[in-house]
């Protein structure tokens, strides 16, 4: 499918809508800071209301520790019997019981909340997931990016890659991303908006694919990545509620994973050729067109300076991958991984990334003049810093906004809800998976954390869809999906922030209505077809991975 400039017509006046609706709100640092003081607001007419939720969780049974003559072991310091962990005598794994945990909201416009919320002021900023990660990454990226690297970079990229297929690569590109965790929301959003204004195409179309393929894509890949074990270890807990030796395997969803990334590289860019590209054809460059500069023929050849700055950052490039792969593989190195574990360079991604930035744009720098001594880099990276100020005044009320949202448990409260009414449904199993998949993409608006948001509905839906035929690996392949399609839409993913910023280096004037404007159509097509996409492999029969069932049956 090439990548085309159909006229948007009337398909597109709906998103226009939203756009200025949205853009007519307050200004984005303002809205959260609205965000922040409703929450306060709320958490105090819940507290007096007494609302109350009920969390199920897996909780290990605990039997009385028995000495040899089979007495109760006394702890000599407080007098009370020890306990040991109960064992399924088939499994001798730790059999678990499900745990009812009232959950009710906390104030934060009383003494104590208001205390919480000045002593956390700066702690919440501070500690703001995507705050060190992008300022970090964006140190060794500026200096790539300044001193002429990645420019040289993106013409190297036009001359390999056909024009047709720019925009399924940089959606192929964002969704293995996942394999470096976050990183993909700090390196490709930039460089990807770069890359289509260069190739005389709007800078937002790029940065809406590479957004979507990164976020909206977030569980889709060819490989294992160490979401699969974080997922799995849930689910073999609340699996376990109802037999106790039941467990999942990281490879469980890897086979559907698999396709779920054609799918995902397939149906973005047929929503980026058909939907989203042809909004911005004929607007002005200052609200997202293409550049009155650009071009659209043949990319500029690589000059002779070009090349050889490229040669040199490409022997820096080399010199550092047989490094690092000296430090993943050699023993007692680092970042070798002993045993089973993460891999190590998994969790030094961000520093990682700097170093991988930094030394090759030194190089660029150095063979073509852009850089003559240490002050030079210097002098980039504060160039790049000053740049991020937009960005770190909007972090900070970002910041507030999603701690109060997090500590008054509002959200968890809301999650459960929604969940609970889907418990009394009734419907049949096949059913039940697509509706879950509509409860996660509408939970996922609430609470921005995957793994936080899974720790509460593992123990609902796992042991409730077991009872219902339905195996635990196909309802964590359905949370899956439902919590990636919404990420592109949700304020409460922290990187929606920095996506913003980026969209203001093209369209200054841009909002959280031109973010949601853009990035709609996505999250409609994504949960329509992925959706589909689950409910046809449950009708096929075909396991998720290996070690994937579709059904669960108690005998």
């Amino acid at each position: 499918m090439p990548d085309t400039s159909r006229t948007a017509g009337g398909g597109s006046r709906w998103l226009d809508s939203i756009e200025r609706l949205g853009n007519a709100l307050p200004d984005p640092a303002t809205l959260f800071l609205i965000g922040a003081f409703s929450v306060m607001l709320i958490s105090e007419v819940a507290v007096r209301f007494e609302w109350s939720v009920a969390r199920n969780v897996a909780q290990v049974v605990q039997v009385p520790l028995l000495d040899s003559a089979g007495q109760p072991v006394i702890d000599p310091v407080s007098g009370a019997p020890l306990t040991t962990p109960k064992l399924d005598p088939r499994s001798q794994q730790p059999v678990r019981e499900r745990v009812q945990v009232p959950v009710t909201a906390t104030s934060l416009l009383r003494a104590d909340g208001l205390y919480w919320a000045l002593k956390n002021l700066v702690s919440n900023f501070v500690n703001f997931p995507p705050l060190g990660v992008v300022l970090v990454g964006m140190l060794g990226i500026g200096v790539a990016e300044r001193s002429g690297l990645i420019g040289a970079l993106l013409k190297a990229l036009m001359l390999a890659v056909p024009r047709a297929l720019l925009t399924p690569t940089v959606f192929f590109v964002g969704v293995m991303s996942s394999m470096g965790l976050d990183a993909g929301y700090v390196v490709l959003p930039p460089v990807a908006a770069a890359l289509f204004h260069a190739a005389g195409r709007s800078p937002l179309v790029g940065l809406a694919a590479v957004f979507a393929g990164v976020s909206a894509g977030f569980s889709a890949n060819l490989f294992i990545t160490s979401l699969d074990p974080l997922l799995a270890e849930f689910s073999t807990a609340s699996a376990q509620l109802i037999d106790p030796s039941y467990q999942v395997v990281a490879s469980a969803n890897w086979w559907f994973m698999i396709a779920s990334t054609v799918l995902i590289t397939g149906v973005g860019w047929a929503v980026t050729a058909r939907w989203v590209e042809p909004r911005y054809r004929d607007k002005p460059e200052a609200e997202g067109g293409v550049a009155t500069s650009g071009q659209a023929g043949d990319p500029q050849p690589i000059s002779a300076e070009e090349r050889r700055g490229l040669g040199w950052a490409g022997l820096a490039a080399t010199l550092g991958a047989l490094l690092l792969a000296l430090a993943i593989g050699w023993p007692g190195a680092p970042l070798h991984t002993p045993d089973d574990s993460t891999p190590r360079w998994i969790s030094v991604i961000v520093p990682l990334l700097f170093i991988g930035f930094l030394i090759p744009g030194i190089a660029y720098g150095a063979a073509t003049g852009a850089i003559r001594s240490d002050r030079d880099v210097a002098k980039l990276m504060s160039d790049t810093m000053a740049g991020m100020g937009s960005y770190i005044v909007l972090a900070f009320f970002a910041a507030q906004f999603i701690a109060f949202f997090k500590v008054s448990q509002l959200g968890e409260m809301l999650a459960i809800r929604g969940g609970e009414a889907l418990a009394q449904a009734a419907l049949p199993p096949s059913l039940l998976v697509v509706a879950f998949v509509g409860a996660v993409s509408i939970g996922n608006l609430f609470i921005g954390s995957m793994s936080a948001k899974y720790a509460f509905f593992a123990p609902v839906f796992v042991p409730m869809f077991m009872l219902a035929g339905v195996s635990p690996e196909l309802t964590q392949a359905a949370y899956r999906v439902g919590d990636s399609v919404t990420n592109v839409i949700t304020p409460l993913n922290p990187y929606v922030v920095i996506i913003l910023v980026f969209m203001r280096r093209y369209v200054p004037r841009a909002g959280l209505g031109s973010l949601v404007a853009l990035m709609l159509p996505y999250a409609i097509a994504f949960a329509l077809t992925w959706t589909l996409l689950l409910a046809l492999w449950v009708m096929s029969g075909v396991p998720l991975g290996p070690g994937g069932p579709l059904a669960y049956s108690a005998g």
